[in-house]
């Protein structure tokens, strides 16, 4: 036998292993619990953050335009006619 076989059957008994085992209960239950928790919590998903991330920078660069015309008009309403 050679190293790839035995390396390749050696992860398929493993596989097999934790597949059969208590642990396979344990990470589902985690995974549910800890899904639980944070449904409790007021998160946003990652999808919902980058949405908002990209109103928030639009919202920045009119703010700045605008700004700006602000400024020029403020120095013509200074400058003696």
């Amino acid at each position: 036998m050679d190293k790839n076989n035995f390396f390749n059957d050696l992860q398929s008994k493993i596989n097999q292993v934790i597949e059969n085992s208590p642990m396979k209960d344990v990470e589902k239950n985690v995974k549910a619990m800890m899904s639980q928790g944070f449904s409790k919590l007021d998160l946003v998903t990652r999808e919902e953050f980058d949405i908002q991330s990209q109103v928030l920078e639009r919202t920045r660069a009119k703010l700045e335009a605008l700004e700006a015309r602000v400024a020029e008009l403020e120095v013509l309403l200074k400058t003696p006619k």
